[in-house]
């Protein structure tokens, strides 16, 4: 069975090997710091799914590096601000000032992102056994926060300024368009983000969530299941209150920090979607033993496993100890 294979099974609950696909996420910091590490994870416990190629025809308005120290400009014009190597930094000067969201001027959509080669997307698909994902990933909430600020967009979403749905309109617009044109190619699957969780709730009312954006996570998902594609989507934080909506718009599968919601939380949502990772980073990952991390995964694979339903995926970042992250793989291939 290849990885590709093994990957629909799983994300099908027809998986009757047992056998759990892997994907590993690095960050730069990991990759600049434990090289060797992530080379031996890589060499010893495979990917089963990668990201496909996605090399512009057109160059962005970006500039600089975000993941090293000092200013960098991401493709919609906003300027992010790091002090630390290896990770993101963030936004201070929002793009859009006004309250009513007149003058959006400043704000670039990186239409740059539509000439990628879609040529090259096939063939890398065609040449590979394993499942490969899109590298195209919508994530208007995030993007309106980096647009106009965290603490300010808050406020705008209690009571939404005409121009800002107008802006919201063009934005979901090319989403859509972008996420058409990758839907196109051999890809096995689309992916879209955003960060909606804080330690122990959605970081906006739920209510407000379902109006504004859900309505545009079901378009992604509609594009995905009409050209046949599967799609996932990444989500830090506690995001209990809207699993149960993700699932009943299609999703296939969700990124999520599963140990902030706790897995007996979880256990009623088995079976009914993919959970793809992950491994506990806030505490097991940086400080637990090896029988830690055993119990972690076995607890995982016992709870949430359906004959699929679950991607042996985790997060090399700041402060993972090399050793866990490595341990989360054997202890996953030990249970396979």
């Amino acid at each position: 069975m290849t990885s590709r294979e093994l990957v629909y099974r799983t994300l099908e609950f027809e998986n009757k090997t047992g056998k759990v696909p892997r994907q590993m996420w690095t960050l730069p910091y990991s990759e600049w710091n434990y090289p060797d590490m992530i080379k031996k994870i890589r060499c010893d416990y495979p990917e089963d799914i990668i990201g496909a190629p996605n090399i512009l025809g057109e160059r962005t308005i970006e500039e600089g590096d975000p993941y090293r120290k000092g200013t960098s400009r991401d493709a919609w014009g906003c300027l992010v601000e790091n002090i630390f190597e290896g990770i993101i930094g963030e936004v201070r000067t929002p793009l859009v000032q006004d309250e009513d969201w007149e003058d959006v001027s400043q704000i670039h959509i990186p239409k740059e992102w539509l000439t990628f080669d879609r040529e090259e997307v096939n063939r890398f698909c065609e040449n590979t056994d394993c499942f490969v994902l899109s590298t195209c990933c919508p994530r208007p909430f995030e993007q309106l926060q980096f647009i106009r600020k965290t603490e300010n967009l808050y406020m705008d979403l209690l009571d939404i300024p005409e121009g800002m749905k107008k802006f919201m309109e063009r934005m979901h617009a090319f989403y859509c368009e972008l996420l058409e044109e990758w839907a196109k190619t051999k890809v096995d699957a689309l992916t879209f983000m955003d960060d909606w969780g804080s330690q122990r709730s959605l970081l906006i009312n739920p209510a407000i969530w379902r109006e504004i954006f859900k309505p545009m996570y079901r378009d992604y998902i509609e594009i995905a299941k009409r050209h046949g594609k599967k799609i996932f989507m990444h989500s830090d934080g506690f995001i209990l209150d809207i699993l149960p909506d993700l699932i009943e718009m299609g999703l296939d599968a969700v990124n999520s920090q599963i140990f902030c919601m706790g897995l007996d939380a979880l256990e009623p949502l088995a079976g009914k979607i993919t959970f793809w990772g992950e491994i506990d980073r806030q505490h097991l990952l940086v400080e637990g033993t090896t029988e830690d991390i055993q119990r972690a995964v076995k607890s995982v694979k016992e709870t949430l496993w359906r004959e699929g339903g679950c991607i042996a995926q985790c997060e090399f970042g700041p402060g993972a100890k090399p050793e866990n992250v490595y341990e989360v793989y054997k202890a996953w291939e030990e249970l396979s």
